[in-house]
């Protein structure tokens, strides 16, 4: 009984995690909206200085919220027993990817604090631009392809989770093909990030309500010998 109840917890310690990422990182969103890159140097310097706290605060928001979204991904792997197959460990590969990709964006965040040298806002800004389109290129798929398989190949979350995760990561793909020949995204493109936040959202919700569940299902598969599956 007490590995049911700690199944049960863990459900619901990262079902909270992902909740409270989503909910983070769209504040920080809402936070850090610079000037337009075509400003001037001196719009990006008055920028910086008048915008230091807020940016600070949207960069630690926004730092913390996907870690806290990594923390979900990892456990629906751990439930899923999936951490010792290719999709589990691919998975796995595909959070880092996702969590670096955040870091060094953030990370422009804060340079553009920085005012000397005096171009270096704009091109901090640049930077941030640029690194945005990895999350299309490489990191959300590298996340959700193999996620939506894990998913697919147990009774952790209901499949439609599966099936949902395996369509974000391939539109996320397409959208990084489609657009390769633009130095910034279009806001149509960048605002399909709201979708994979639905789906988080969703994830973790789900996995509180369904830990009770979980928690049964994964205390009878120790009564069952391991079964291998790709």
């Amino acid at each position: 009984m007490a590995r049911i109840g700690s199944v049960r917890s863990a459900c619901i310690l990262a079902g909270i995690a992902g909740i409270a990422g989503v909910l983070m990182i769209i504040d920080s969103f809402g936070i850090n909206n610079g000037p337009p890159l075509s400003s001037p140097d001196r719009v990006f310097m008055a920028y910086a200085v008048s915008h230091r706290t807020p940016v600070l605060v949207g960069a630690w928001l926004q730092a913390v919220g996907p870690a806290l979204i990594i923390a979900l991904a990892l456990t629906l792997v751990a439930l899923s027993r999936a951490a010792e197959r290719p999709s589990g460990l691919l998975t796995i590969f595909g959070a880092g990817v996702l969590m670096t990709t955040s870091l060094m964006e953030i990370a422009c965040y804060i340079a553009q604090l920085f005012t000397s040298p005096p171009e270096l806002p704009r091109i901090a800004n640049s930077f941030g631009y640029a690194i945005q389109h990895l999350y299309f290129f490489v990191a959300a798929p590298a996340l959700f392809l193999p996620l939506g398989w894990v998913l697919l190949q147990s009774a952790l979350l209901p499949r439609l989770f599966g099936w949902l995760a395996l369509l974000i990561g391939v539109v996320f793909l397409a959208l990084g093909v489609a657009t390769i020949n633009e130095l910034v995204l279009p806001a149509p493109v960048t605002a399909f990030a709201a979708v994979q936040a639905l789906w988080w959202l969703g994830a973790g919700i789900t996995l509180i309500v369904r830990s009770n569940r979980v928690a049964q299902m994964n205390f009878d598969q120790l009564q069952q010998p391991v079964q291998s599956r790709l």
